[in-house]
């Protein structure tokens, strides 16, 4: 693309770019370039995007943004939680943990509530932190390489990045299965449970950005976002149909867990289906080796956010996450998958009828009192 200026480094762990459209207003483009890491989301990565987002969302210039990956194989696999592993391994975790997740969450909330289009490109691996960039997006597209998960269970970790709101979002049931079990979910299933607005085949990547370029924008976003979503449509009807999703195969078994009334239960259910069903088995096969406290967080926290806003879960997360550094299932998570990579957990909590009470109370207890670090969100790009 010969009309794209480079703003930084071409080494940097971000890229920013701008190229100019038909009619002179310019498109933004970030691109997470770290495709060795798979994109993982790492302190210096959010570091970068906050400001230049905000530089954006005030540049009269700018009619809109596109986020993407560098590479076909992710666009963002998680974060960093390697490096959050060595600060709750030095004893004194609290301090590091709660920075980086402060910094994480109101990137992700600026997204949440940005004015202007943001289109993030989902391709390939899409977990954890990069659903968290993902969520909030204006024009969340997928394409048929589209792998989405929430695997905090699996490191003792629970499903956050905002997970509270989106959770909510889909149908009966299905967010607290998605948690539990950290089952993956395709473009067909991404669409269905409201993770995802378009659906786009990889190879028409560069025919999309052609078209954004060669459209004439509006001086208004809420113009904008229309604009870009009717350019979207047509994409869409272009690309070839999705390879069917798992979700709604299987919607009436996942739904049934809204008639039991018990985490207990809920769990013996999905362990005990007979099924052969290979992603059911994949599922049960997670939920059977992951965290219990993680279990327990995840019921809780859905418990917890019911109704409430996407602020208000940022900030019931934001807590969580800190203490999640505290009582030592996430380091030990994070160790056996990323560190050691033994795949051993040993957990602290065998089962979910050791995890005590007062320690699943203690991720929800007020810890910032009258001062939360999240009260100074900048609203100004608010939608």
């Amino acid at each position: 693309m010969s009309n794209l200026t480079l703003l930084n480094k071409a080494d940097d762990s971000v890229l920013f770019e701008t190229a100019t459209a038909a009619n002179g207003r310019l498109i933004g483009l970030i691109t997470l370039n770290a495709p060795k890491s798979l994109n993982a989301l790492n302190f210096n990565m959010i570091k970068l995007l906050t400001p230049q987002l905000k530089a954006w969302a005030n540049d009269d210039a700018i009619a809109m943004v596109i986020l993407k990956g560098a590479g076909d194989k992710a666009f963002c696999a998680g974060g960093d939680v390697v490096s959050l592993y060595h600060a709750m391994a030095q004893g004194e975790p609290t301090s590091l943990v709660e920075d980086f997740f402060t910094k994480e969450y109101k990137l992700d909330y600026l997204i949440h509530t940005y004015a202007k289009p943001i289109l993030v490109w989902g391709n390939g691996i899409v977990m954890g932190g990069g659903l968290g960039l993902m969520a909030g997006a204006s024009h969340r597209v997928v394409t048929e390489t589209s792998r989405i998960a929430m695997p905090e269970q699996t490191i003792g970790l629970y499903p956050d990045v905002g997970g509270s709101h989106f959770l909510h979002n889909m149908p009966k049931s299905v967010g607290l299965f998605l948690g539990l079990t950290s089952a993956s979910i395709n473009c067909d299933d991404a669409c269905f449970v409201s993770l995802a607005d378009h659906f786009i085949d990889s190879s028409l990547y560069n025919t999309m950005l052609n078209t954004i370029l060669a459209t004439s924008w509006a001086t208004t976003p809420s113009d904008n976002h229309t604009v870009l979503t009717n350019l979207l449509n047509q994409l869409n009807a272009q690309s070839a149909d999705m390879p069917k999703g798992n979700v709604k195969a299987n919607l009436d078994t996942i739904q049934q867990l809204g008639d039991l009334s018990t985490l207990q239960q809920q769990v013996d259910y999905l362990l005990n289906l007979n099924t052969d069903d290979k992603w059911l088995q994949r599922a049960q096969k997670s939920l059977k080796h992951g965290c219990p406290l993680s279990c327990a967080l995840v019921s809780e926290q859905l418990k917890a956010s019911k109704d409430k806003s996407v602020l208000d879960c940022f900030k019931m997360e934001l807590g969580m996450s800190v203490r999640a550094g505290e009582v030592g299932e996430f380091q030990e998570g994070v160790r056996a998958l990323l560190i050691d990579k033994d795949g051993a957990p040993n957990w602290q909590y065998k089962t979910l009828s050791d995890v005590p009470q007062t320690i699943i109370e203690s991720f929800f207890a007020n810890r910032f009192g009258e001062n939360h670090p999240l009260d100074d969100l900048d609203t100004a790009t608010q939608k």
